[in-house]
């Protein structure tokens, strides 16, 4: 099929039955991931890779790559900055534009006037192991006129998986049999070696990268065997450093033919008694629209908010209904909620976080810092 023929809208039902898989359907390291993709969505290999590689030219597949449990590698912190409204947009655009660390960067508002409502930009930090989330916090405050920040890092994970076009039509209230896993932040140190393959296993693919052995060039590229290649990256599986093999849609800006995947990004606060936050996180984790769950500590300036996720949609009262319905979940699951609310996304531009601590130093180097004064 001529490539300008192929279609690359999410709409279509081919591509449909693709994304539905390949957004976070691909758990872990897989030596074959467009192979599994083709199996569990029932969609011949020649034209997965075809459709793959034609929605990433056109702009519907934003990024394709495998992603990391980089909470695990690195130091991570979601972090709320007070901004003055008009430092707002150039704080942003630094943030995104200037900051390999900074992941996801969000303006964020509330519906009236609320605790921590003050608080506009909110990002995803990581730093590399050693390095002082604080420090660099700091510096990124000075360069863009931040007179706050807050560092909110995650204690325990329940959810995490981008699955836009799966949850499109979702009812509320749909949720898992059991209560979702609990995954711990804890770290992993890594050899030469071992960074050498996961900076290659890492990096986005280029739509000519999208072959059947996609995993070859990146063999090179670290320098060693495929076998080799393949064998690190399987214990990376078992030593919980990668998530999974994605492709990534826009969040809320239209795609390349105006289609919108989703419109609105709510960021859910939950404050629930000490001694249950385990419990209230592995409820809200199980909610099949939650893209995102942690145990996170809000501090007195977010009420004492300790739940947080997030949850995606095109309509906002239905996005809404989703946390009425996880709300009640948790009062007939007999965990009283003393104070939640919604911080609602608005300007959104999202890249992976580097953890290298070869660019972190190169970058500090780059900008006038000593690597050295920037450690813990």
């Amino acid at each position: 099929m001529n490539l300008s023929t192929v279609p690359i809208e999410v709409g279509d039902p081919i591509n449909a039955r693709i994304l539905a898989v390949s957004e976070d359907r691909i758990q872990g390291f897989q030596r074959d991931p467009l192979g599994e993709i083709a199996r569990q969505s029932g969609v011949e290999l020649p034209v997965v890779i075809e459709r793959i590689q034609a929605m990433l030219r056109g702009g519907t597949i934003r990024r394709v790559r495998q992603t990391l449990l980089a909470t695990n590698l690195a130091q991570g912190a979601l972090v709320a900055w007070q901004v003055p409204q008009h430092r707002l947009d150039a704080a942003f655009d630094y943030l995104f534009q200037h900051d390999p660390f900074s992941g996801h960067v969000v303006t964020r508002s509330t519906d009236a006037a609320t605790p921590g409502s003050n608080y506009k930009l909110w990002t995803t930090l990581k730093v590399p192991q050693g390095y002082s989330l604080r420090k660099h916090c700091e510096f990124l405050a000075q360069h863009t006129g931040a007179e706050k920040f807050i560092l909110l890092p995650a204690k325990k994970l329940f959810a995490l998986g981008v699955g836009h076009v799966r949850r499109r039509g979702m009812e509320p209230g749909s949720r898992a049999d059991v209560p979702a896993e609990v995954t711990d932040v804890t770290t992993v140190r890594l050899n030469e070696l071992e960074w050498r393959v996961l900076t290659a296993l890492k990096r986005e693919f280029e739509p000519e990268e999208i072959l059947p052995d996609i995993w070859e060039a990146r063999a090179k590229q670290a320098g060693v065997p495929q076998e080799t290649f393949c064998e690190i990256a399987g214990d990376f599986n078992r030593r919980k450093i990668v998530g999974r093999f994605s492709t990534f849609l826009e969040h809320v800006k239209p795609l390349a033919g105006g289609e919108r995947v989703t419109r609105f990004n709510a960021l859910f606060h939950w404050a629930v008694p000490l001694g249950r936050e385990i419990d209230a996180g592995r409820e809200v984790g199980r909610h099949n629209i939650m893209t995102h769950a942690y145990w996170r500590e809000g501090g007195p300036e977010f009420r004492n908010v300790n739940i947080m996720g997030v949850a995606h949609g095109t309509d906002k009262q239905l996005v809404l209904a989703h946390k009425a319905a996880i709300d009640e979940h948790l009062k007939n699951c007999g965990i009283a909620v003393g104070y939640t609310n919604v911080f609602w996304g608005g300007r959104s531009e999202i890249k992976p976080s580097e953890i290298s601590p070869v660019v972190y130093r190169d970058w500090c180097r780059g900008v006038g810092l000593d690597p050295e004064a920037m450690r813990d």
